[in-house]
């Protein structure tokens, strides 16, 4: 999950730098949808997100892991963690056509995205947590996600972490994919 979540850092820095190459300028000149460019960048790195799961997965499944939710449950938190990078990519991709260099891209991007790994449920458990930080750690989407995808992969509750990740990750598109689309369009 967590190495998911940085993988949309790539939207962003390649928005940013086609944007400064002048690759962008080419595409106007094309009769294209203004949104197929970040559409197709967020389809290029859902392919990305696929591979690296498939990687981390059966790096995982050699080292010993095993899923204890049967099939479903093992395909149902793969397609949970791509449909949350997929979702993390929009955000992304309006940071990097927003921002005017790659390193206010870096710079902004890990501001947002470690928090949200690393206050999470991802490596304890959210009650181990100072007051302060578990009421950050419950409402934080990260962790949504990641114990629906531990509760369908192990065999645990998934039905209110499920639909928490669901409801964070429509949240998430309803706000960005308007705003990347604008943002690109006044950008262009």
């Amino acid at each position: 999950m967590q190495s998911v979540a940085f993988l949309p850092f790539t939207t962003a820095i390649a928005l940013n730098i086609d944007f400064q190459r002048g690759v962008v300028d080419r595409f106007r000149s094309l009769p294209i949808a203004r949104s197929a460019v970040i559409g197709g960048r967020i389809l290029a790195d859902g392919v990305r997100i696929v591979w690296s799961i498939l990687i981390i997965t059966g790096f995982s499944i050699a080292l010993g892991f095993r899923f204890q939710g049967g099939t479903a449950g093992a395909l149902g938190a793969l397609a949970l963690v791509l449909a949350f990078g997929l979702t993390m990519c929009w955000p992304m991709a309006y940071l990097g056509i927003k921002a005017r260099t790659v390193e206010s891209v870096n710079t902004i991007g890990f501001m947002v995205i470690l928090p949200l790994t690393f206050a999470s449920s991802a490596f304890a458990p959210v009650e181990s947590m100072p007051g302060w930080l578990q009421a950050f750690a419950k409402a934080n989407p990260v962790t949504s996600v990641i114990d629906a995808t531990r509760g369908l992969m192990l065999g645990g509750p998934v039905a209110e972490p499920l639909l928490d990740a669901i409801l964070w990750m429509l949240a998430i598109q309803a706000v960005f994919v308007p705003l990347a689309i604008a943002r690109y369009r006044r950008r262009v």
